[in-house]
């Protein structure tokens, strides 16, 4: 897959395409099935499938300090989208000056000029242009005009719930992570680097990987979760941890109470593994809440409560595997 950082990475013998356009944070089951209706069409007419979508978030250009909480990193997405089959993930920098395009201006300059577009496939409430002027029907009526096809996708949901980013965001705020993986298709991922903490885990027996996760990203609610831990990237073994392997691992998100902690972290166990894990990118995929987080009265009752966590870690996960 090809992956442009604007369209001046477009090539010179440019032909047609078919576009898909959205910010697709999360890359969810809705998203999944506009993609797919978008590659499936592409493979059809024997062109390329390109997905188009926007950094920094559009919403923090519009009213600065708004960022929603991130379900994805630009990379994540990237390699969701490749996933299904897309050939060419562009990222198109969401500016002032991009804003301000008119819907007319928008489509010409950008998706027939540049991009030579065959067909777009959108959502049925997808807007564009400046103060999100234009809609699909928009899109539709200027399609005509320069010669594309328009593709008007209803949203997919289920029991009455509509899946989109809001609504896993808000899965994910509460704690609620086996909603918010049936919304996206698999366990919600919180990526970041190791970070150095306070070592209080390795003398309770419990030592854990602190992991820092970049602006923005959609941290569950406190508590203490099973879920996976994968050192990412190709590379040699760390320890006994292989990079590209989930393993088990019980994470607590909190301020850790019991020592009067202030700062909020994401800290992973990780079972049955041994490793210098300082520095590594890591994804942490939350599967299931399995507490509140508390404060305890002594060390003694946080130490053995944090061993039922781990046996709770155990019996979930490994039902799964």
């Amino acid at each position: 897959m090809q992956r442009w950082r604007s369209l001046d990475d477009v090539p010179a013998d440019w032909g047609r395409c078919v576009l898909t356009i959205g910010v697709f944070d999360g890359v969810h089951r809705g998203h999944a099935q506009l993609i797919s209706r978008a590659v499936k069409s592409a493979a059809a007419r024997g062109v390329p499938a390109v997905l188009m979508t926007f950094d920094p978030h559009p919403m923090e250009v519009i009213r600065p300090g708004s960022h929603p909480a991130q379900l994805t990193t630009l990379t994540r997405r990237a390699e969701l989208a490749e996933e299904l089959g897309v050939d060419v993930f562009c990222v198109m920098p969401f500016t002032h000056d991009f804003m301000k395009l008119t819907p007319g201006e928008y489509v010409h300059d950008l998706l027939v000029e540049r991009l030579h577009v065959s067909e777009v496939v959108v959502g049925d409430n997808f807007t564009f242009g400046k103060k999100a002027a234009g809609t699909v029907d928009t899109m539709r009526e200027l399609g005509g005009r320069f010669g594309f096809e328009v593709d008007g996708v209803t949203l997919l949901g289920e029991h009455a719930v509509t899946f989109s980013s809001t609504y896993i965001r808000a899965c994910v705020d509460a704690g609620d992570m086996a909603a918010a993986a049936d919304a996206l298709g698999r366990p919600h991922r919180v990526e970041g680097v190791v970070v150095r903490g306070d070592g209080r885990g390795r003398t309770l027996g419990f030592p854990t990987a602190n992991v820092a996760p970049p602006m923005h990203a959609a941290i569950p609610a406190d508590g203490v979760y099973a879920g996976w831990f994968t050192v990412l990237g190709p590379g040699p073994s760390i320890g006994t941890v292989t990079p590209g392997e989930p393993v088990m691992a019980a994470i607590s998100v909190g301020t850790n109470p019991t020592f009067s902690g202030r700062a909020r972290t994401v800290e992973a166990y990780v079972l049955d593994r041994e490793a210098d894990l300082y520095g590594q990118h890591v994804a942490v995929d939350f599967v299931d809440h399995l507490r509140g987080m508390r404060k305890f009265d002594s060390v003694d009752e946080l130490v053995a409560v944090m061993g039922r966590d781990v046996a709770a870690t155990r019996k979930i996960l490994g039902s799964e595997s």
